[in-house]
């Protein structure tokens, strides 16, 4: 089991032409029958880790993962690659779970993915049963859930530090995007695998646009912002069930495609609202941000929150669900300090002290995240225990703004003075209310009569907000830790208000910002009325499959056929993400539209300027003894095989084989009756006459529905 044969399952299984980050490095260690923990950001490929040792091991791989919704992502897209999975969760019926069993038993099953608490039943009944077959790794997927210091604690998660005991010899393999110093710590220690191997790759995801904008008139800012999306898939996040319900139908009647998705919602209105989402047919989703959506969507281009998360990791986690096919995407926080009062209330982890002390350092810190100054993506790095490589990422509003400085002496000394004649027990609202001269009846009668009430009402609310958190961030002022965030002096305080020190404020000017392009730089221009075509047959074979799009083809995928316009089988398989399989799946189809629009348009293939790059040997025409694989087959069929006997003795897909029969037909060395029912020929022929399908056989397969498969339909085909 070398290195080597790992590059063949990623490019022939996977569509991918290189390893990612430490993928590698991982999957040697995995296949050496040792532990290890990989943190590696959202999207960049964790579960290739485990899911190509799966393949290359003898025996079961066992993921242990807390997301059921995750769970049936994952195993749709494995069998889409060819890959044999399953998955044991509640949403299944008795008999379904026991078809399971009996597959892993047979020896059927490649991978099977469980949550801890099945895992974990009382009297180790499904541990049991483990010791009884053949298990060769066990993969533990958010394994920052083991930790009590981390932001998404899971108490059944501490059990998982049994597996050593029972399963000594078998390597695991502990995985997650989001974990700090202590976490990692936590995933060691608790999971009894303190010498296992570190594999850290870089917490910067390059492609994800981040922008903070102050809570104020958010909603019309943010029907602004989707106005310029609405062909875009995206998840917006807020803070209660209601608050999901109101803004998700506000979008409806704004003409937006949008819903909710929250843990009040019955699980057959939260399984539909998700599948809406996961096949493009909602293109907005409305979450809160304490469910954990367990998104899989590789083309979701914009995460908006309109609460503030309570967490770093929480919002790099949610933001992470942007961008996964490494396009260019955005995230988007309406940021208000009045959002970290309100969730310090939420903090307190009762009759555990220094848990809630670790919450509200945690919340301070995501505060002090959205009234940042300085490059986002660095701070982010730096929160993660990385170093950022430049000073300015280039892709996040701060880095796309200029902050001019002015002498604000003089503002600085009424904001300090109206702290100190208050008698430094305000909050920060109030305190702007009584510099404006407010005539609320929350301002004290006793304060009307100081001579700083009203010396500031020529400066705006929004404005005096600004200039005090300045203040706050370079020390002259500073928030108190208490329930109501109130307002202090600091030594710096003193030499300020006796005009001893010159204080400079920021002044704020916005850049022109430029929309964000999908296309690499080095990439030629993609044609988007081709990509929109594209779309639409994907769509088609998803729905025929029943799967979200996004397993048939990423948008990256199709943004680089749309680029690059393969012309042939060998030309698509240069292309990233198409494997073999779902090159004999799909590969016709696609090619038939990109021809067509190719002869319609003048245009020649450019796959010369896709950036070559170091492939394995195919093994598309040949078997491993060098034999033509399509004459094997037909050699097979000749001596009297039939399709199914030939697929499972060669251990391939039914269709497989029906695509490498049909090669065969117009040579006349198969004839078109021996592999379809003379009854079912007339019919195809008339439906690909009447969709006048050309050569795309997606529509014809959904106009016949399921009694006619892919190979029968391309073989009639064939003949005409």
């Amino acid at each position: 089991m070398t290195i080597t044969r790992a590059r063949e399952i990623l490019k022939h299984q996977f569509g991918y032409d290189s390893f990612r980050m430490n993928q590698q490095a991982a999957i040697e260690t995995v296949l050496a029958k040792k532990d290890c923990v990989v943190l590696m950001p959202t999207g960049g490929g964790k579960s290739l880790c485990y899911q190509i040792p799966a393949l290359m091991l003898d025996g079961l791989t066992v993921v242990i993962s807390p997301l059921i919704a995750l769970m049936k992502d994952q195993v749709d897209a494995l069998r889409n690659n060819g890959v044999e999975a399953a998955f044991l969760n509640s949403t299944q019926t008795g008999r379904e779970q026991t078809e399971v069993f009996q597959r892993v038993r047979n020896g059927e099953l490649k991978l099977l993915y469980i949550a801890p608490e099945r895992l974990l039943q009382p009297g180790d009944q499904f541990i049991d049963f483990l010791q009884s077959i053949n298990v060769s790794l066990f993969a533990i997927d958010e394994a920052h859930c083991i930790s009590s210091w981390g932001h998404d604690f899971r108490p059944e998660y501490i059990q998982l530090g049994k597996l050593k005991r029972f399963f000594p010899e078998v390597p695991l393999i502990a995985l997650t995007a989001t974990a700090d110093k202590l976490v990692r710590q936590d995933i060691f220690e608790r999971l009894n695998v303190k010498n296992a191997e570190l594999f850290l790759s870089s917490f910067n995801r390059p492609n994800i646009y981040y922008r903070v904008e102050a809570k104020r008139n958010s909603y019309a800012r943010l029907l602004e912002y989707l106005e310029t999306r609405r062909d875009e898939s995206g998840i917006i996040y807020c803070l209660s069930r209601n608050s999901t319900d109101s803004l998700a139908a506000d979008l409806r009647d704004e003409g937006f495609n949008a819903l909710s998705y929250h843990a009040g919602l019955d699980k057959a209105t939260r399984d539909k609202h998700q599948e809406l989402f996961l096949k493009d047919e909602t293109k907005i989703i409305v979450a809160t941000i304490a469910f954990g959506m367990g998104i899989d969507k590789s083309n979701v281009r914009f995460v908006v929150h309109v609460d503030l998360p309570k967490n770093i990791e929480s919002y790099y986690q949610e933001t992470g669900r942007a961008g996964r096919d490494g396009l260019q995407s955005e995230a988007l926080l309406f940021f208000s300090w009045a959002d970290v009062i309100k969730l310090k209330g939420f903090a307190e982890v009762e009759g555990n002290k220094s848990q809630t002390e670790i919450m509200l350092k945690k919340l301070n810190t995501m505060g002090a995240f959205g009234d940042l100054k300085t490059c986002r993506r660095k701070f982010l790095l730096n929160y993660f225990s990385e170093d950022a490589a430049d000073e300015k990422c280039g892709n996040c509003d701060n880095c796309n703004t200029t902050f001019e400085m002015f002498d604000g002496t003089i503002l600085a000394q009424k904001a300090l003075s109206a702290v100190a004649r208050t008698g430094q027990r305000m909050s920060l609202g109030y305190l702007i209310d009584f510099l404006r001269g407010s005539q609320a009846k929350t301002i004290w009668d006793s304060h009307k009569t100081l001579k700083t009430y009203g010396v500031g009402a020529d400066i705006s609310k929004n404005n005096w907000f600004d200039y005090f958190k300045d203040l706050i961030a370079q020390g002259f002022l500073k928030q108190a830790e208490n329930q109501y965030l109130t307002i202090v002096l600091t030594e710096k305080s003193e030499d300020v208000l006796k005009g001893n020190v010159r204080v400079e404020l920021f002044k704020v000017t916005i850049k022109e910002e430029k929309k964000a392009s999908l296309v690499p730089e080095n990439a030629p221009t993609y044609f988007q009325d081709l990509f929109d075509e594209l779309k639409r047959v994907r769509t088609t074979f998803a729905k025929t499959e029943n799967v979200p799009p996004y397993v048939v083809f990423s948008d990256a995928t199709l943004v680089e056929m749309a680029a690059y316009l393969p012309l042939n089988q060998d030309e698509m398989r240069k292309i990233s993400g198409v494997g073999d399989l779902k090159l004999q799946k799909y590969g016709v189809d696609f090619l038939e539209v990109i021809k067509d629009y190719c002869d319609l348009n003048n245009l020649e293939s450019r796959i010369n300027l896709k950036s070559p790059k170091r492939e394995p040997k195919k093994r598309t025409k040949r078997d491993a003894d060098g034999i033509d694989t399509y004459n094997t087959t037909l050699d097979m069929f000749n001596s009297g095989l039939s399709v199914s006997d030939i697929a499972e003795t060669r251990s391939l897909a039914k269709s497989t084989i029906e695509m490498h029969l049909v090669r065969f037909i117009q040579s006349g060395e198969v004839n078109l009756e021996d592999l379809v029912d003379e009854n079912k020929v007339e019919a195809i022929k008339n439906a690909i006459v009447r969709l006048n399908a050309g050569g795309v056989i997606a529509p014809v397969k959904e106009f016949l529905g399921e009694d006619y498969s892919y190979g029968e339909i391309r073989a009639v085909l064939a003949t005409m």
